[in-house]
């Protein structure tokens, strides 16, 4: 079951692969260190400039932008109060109290060590969980796989957290856009609104950048950054090396963060921010002195940033083997693959086997590289990037996007769909829809209806075919109870609280 693991680790030390990672994380830290950047915003805009790219070379660089931004956003969480991404809201509540007491440099080195140390975790956590789950996947028909992906989008709907029917509305819009273009079997025009370019379809290159990239930087622009944080050229940070003595004592607290962050990142639509205050509040709860926590305890550092990168890789177990990505970066890393012609799913490890594995010794060297390119550079390097004015960050990043999703095509109507898509995203922002059903919806959309149509055409259009077997009746149940379960829990609490108040 493994040996196609160990088969792509050569392949991974190959000189353009190894740099990606290296590339990857230093580009994923600076992003996490600017506030109002993420990683999902980085990946959206780097995926078109891939196009040219071997699969590896671009998955590494996406791998490296994951891991070292998800450390790069306790940089600003430290030394402004401002969390750099949503994970790392938990790290201010110890982090900037170290960096008011002179001790911003020790805080900022426990984050870095606690981000490799989830990191690796998580990437041997893919490693293992992944093989197994793609081998039961593969005894997969079109039934059972048409199940799938409407399990994948009723899990990322009812499990995302918020208002179900704006989940809904959004699995909706990606479902619609999934099937814009020429019919699959038929090759009738379907809602091209006699656009030559909509043929075959929206691109989903153009749907990511434009829902995931736009928006933030108009906040960006939008949002003048006004702090009264500490300078990052007085933080007087050691060397690593000599204090790592000084982090040995967090060890169970690595231990304890890392199995949150990994069962957190599997479940879809939890995420990292969820998985840090979990490790956060289980971690002082286990305290000898949890009265010192809130004001400047490193463990409380230690705790959040290992469970918010413990989530990374374990985010893409169901993505990669079932479709259905845990995060909205895991939601963007599908779109990656499509891009370069790799269907997420049941049948990714039987047709690209060397890709996916070498994928998975991707985020391991990321971690890795994190610990040795964070803790050398970040105090002393990346901290001053706050400093940079936020009119020139949004100019360059928004002259990237247009560049990037012009060269798919070399048509202007790409940009312009991508604006539209912009403007859409941004309303959705504003009223609180979820942007990652919309992304799950186009992804699974065409790959449901296919299946779907392929298991009515073997079963001579009887609708029973699809409760044909044993598996599809226990994936039917299963989205039963993930549509049925969060009504139930709410109702449950609503009981509660009324007889609280009665």
């Amino acid at each position: 079951m493994y040996s196609d693991l160990l088969s792509a680790l050569p392949e991974v030390f190959g000189l353009a692969n190894f740099a990606a990672v290296v590339i990857g994380v230093i580009a994923g830290i600076v992003v996490g260190a600017m506030p109002g950047l993420s990683a999902t915003m980085a990946i959206s805009v780097l995926v078109p400039f891939t196009f040219g790219l071997e699969p590896l070379v671009a998955l590494g660089l996406m791998a490296g932008i994951y891991n070292g931004a998800m450390y790069g956003g306790a940089i600003p969480a430290v030394l402004l109060r401002i969390p750099g991404t949503p994970a790392a809201v938990a790290t201010t509540f110890d982090g900037y109290p170290m960096a008011q007491k002179g001790e911003g440099g020790f805080a900022l080195q426990v984050a870095v060590v606690s981000s490799s140390i989830g990191g690796i975790a998580s990437a041997f956590a893919l490693m293992l969980l992944a093989p197994p789950l793609s081998k039961v996947t593969l005894l997969f028909g079109p039934s059972e796989v048409f199940w799938v992906a409407v399990f994948g989008l009723a899990s990322i709907i009812f499990l995302l957290g918020g208002n179900p029917v704006k989940g809904l509305i959004s699995a909706c819009f990606g479902v619609f856009v999934s099937v814009v273009g020429s019919d699959p079997i038929y090759g009738n025009d379907r809602y091209t609104f006699g656009q030559l370019e909509l043929l075959d379809g929206v691109n989903i290159v153009i749907l990511l950048v434009g829902l995931y990239a736009l928006p933030p930087v108009i906040d960006l622009l939008e949002t003048p950054l006004k702090t009264d944080g500490v300078n990052s050229s007085k933080l007087g940070t050691e060397p690593i090396w000599r204090a790592l003595p000084r982090m040995y004592r967090f060890w169970k607290t690595w231990i304890r963060s890392s199995i949150i962050g990994i069962w957190i990142g599997i479940l879809p639509g939890a995420g990292g921010s969820m998985a840090a205050f979990m490790s956060y509040n289980e971690a002082r709860r286990a305290s000898k002195t949890p009265d010192t926590w809130g004001n400047g305890e490193p463990e409380g550092v230690a705790a959040a940033e290992t469970a918010n990168n413990a989530d990374t890789a374990s985010a893409l177990i169901p993505a990669l083997t079932l479709g259905i990505p845990g995060t909205a970066v895991a939601a963007v890393m599908l779109g990656g693959l499509l891009v370069h012609g790799l269907q997420p799913g049941p049948m990714l490890f039987r047709d690209n086997p060397d890709v996916v594995f070498g994928f998975m010794w991707q985020f391991l060297f990321g971690a890795i590289l994190l610990v040795l390119l964070g803790g050398a550079l970040a105090t002393n390097s990346f901290a001053r990037l706050l400093n940079l004015p936020r009119p020139l960050l949004g100019s360059v990043i928004i002259v990237l996007m247009l560049i990037g999703v012009y060269s798919i095509h070399g048509r202007m109507f790409d940009v312009y769909l991508m604006l539209g898509f912009g403007a859409i995203g941004w309303v959705m922002d504003k009223l609180k829809f979820p942007l990652p059903p919309v992304v799950l919806g186009l992804i699974l959309g065409g790959f449901a209806e296919e299946n779907l149509r392929l298991a009515l055409r073997i079963g001579r259009g009887d609708w029973l075919v699809l409760f044909s077997n044993t598996t599809s009746l226990v994936l039917v149940a299963l989205t039963i109870a993930v549509v049925v379960g969060p009504m139930i829990k709410r109702r449950f609490q609503a009981a509660k609280r009324e007889e609280a108040t009665s």
